[in-house]
């Protein structure tokens, strides 16, 4: 899978090329696709359809296509207005990916909610955090603009987790309350901070998409 981005960095676009055969998967509905890809329903998606979560709540439903004799292509574009980002996965280090922030994958790309480094964090719960493993390419959503931060070994920063995206598996983390007596929700990560201990990425966004969902509902509702 090749992954080709337009209308970045206000409201990015990613088009996933595929090979003759070759699956993608992402977490929304695409846009469009060329004549001869075919989609698989999230009922037809089996245990992997439902691991995401939107920033409101709910489950974000996984759905796959698949390229025909001729290849083909498939257009995905983030629920916010925001940036796209691209990981080319190696195989030797994995991500950790906000679950609202996973956009697609390469069908060679394994992505696990229940991954074993997770228990220190979450305590074998489900949290807002998903594990990618694998090869080929995953691409991120971000809500407003990319932000990118290399750590030096030593080098320390914490992040609210509404603004978190991703970060390479190698880095040590912390995860604790942001505020005394804040409500805090492991679910979702709301009233929660990282802190990330170098060397390694960690990858953020300049706008908290559960501030802007609830943003969104108030002046729905103020009308």
């Amino acid at each position: 899978m090749q992954v080709r981005t337009r209308h970045s960095p206000s409201f990015g676009v990613a088009r996933l090329v595929l090979a003759a055969g070759e699956v993608a998967r992402t977490g929304s509905e695409a846009m469009a696709t060329s004549y001869g890809v075919a989609g698989t329903s999230p009922a037809r998606a089996g245990k992997r359809g439902s691991w995401g979560i939107k920033p409101g709540g709910g489950s974000v439903q996984e759905r796959s296509y698949t390229a025909g004799p001729q290849g083909g292509w498939v257009d995905v574009a983030p629920s916010f207005p925001g940036d796209v980002h691209t990981v080319e996965m190696d195989g030797r280090r994995g991500w950790c990916v906000a679950r609202d922030s996973w956009l697609a994958a390469a069908g060679t790309v394994r992505l696990d909610a229940g991954w074993n480094g997770f228990r220190e964090i979450f305590g074998g719960q489900p949290g807002f955090l998903a594990h990618a493993g694998g090869q080929g390419q995953l691409v991120l959503a971000c809500c407003g603009a990319l932000d990118v931060h290399e750590l030096q070994p030593g080098e320390i920063v914490s992040m609210d987790t509404g603004h978190l995206v991703a970060y390479v598996d190698t880095l040590q983390c912390r995860l604790r309350q942001s505020e005394q007596g804040r409500a805090q929700s492991m679910r979702t990560g709301d009233g929660l901070v990282v802190d990330f201990a170098g060397p390694g990425r960690v990858v953020a966004q300049s706008r908290n998409p559960r501030r802007m969902t609830s943003w969104s509902q108030h002046s729905g509702n103020g009308r």
